[in-house]
């Protein structure tokens, strides 16, 4: 599990029975099935009321993240199955430069009832950075790359 900027990034428990793996599903009080479109450049949201819990099953996506006047941008892919945790007060958006569509599974923790304001897109306060967006992709599949090869990287940024 990994930790930043309030979200939470964590590998999925599974447990192989035969040829299939099985994943652990996560409580929630909502689940969502959420298809980000090609070619998706989304500008930012901030929820006050829940938790989302994503997890990538088709495709790949950056979310990004604006904290102290600096996006952060992290890939998620359905080869490397990941939880991200982003809690209320998070400014958060979407990209997808891919020209297939991605879907994710939101696993979504109510701590209030939902509010209209939750889903009121923010405008961005300066560009997104998609050469950061794409390299934190390509380095997301050098990790799996490696993974799936068994090879040791001599460096990766």
């Amino acid at each position: 599990m990994s930790k930043f900027r309030g979200i939470e990034i964590r590998r999925l428990e599974s447990s192989k029975g035969g040829m299939v793996e099985f994943f652990t599903a996560q409580a929630s009080h909502e689940t969502m099935l959420v298809q980000v479109p090609p070619n998706t450049i989304d500008d930012l949201f901030v929820h006050k009321t829940h938790t989302d819990q994503l997890l990538v099953v088709k495709g790949r996506f950056v979310i990004v993240t604006l904290l102290n006047k600096q996006y952060q941008y992290i890939p998620l892919s359905e080869d490397r199955p990941q939880l991200v945790i982003i809690p209320p007060g998070v400014l958060h958006g979407a990209i997808n430069l891919s020209s297939e569509p991605c879907v994710l599974v939101n696993a979504v923790l109510r701590h209030k009832p939902p509010q209209a304001r939750d889903y009121i897109p923010h405008k961005r306060p300066f560009p997104y950075d998609l050469e950061a967006a794409e390299a934190a992709l390509k380095n997301l599949e050098v990790r799996n790359q490696i993974k799936n090869d068994g090879a040791t990287p001599v460096s990766v940024v």
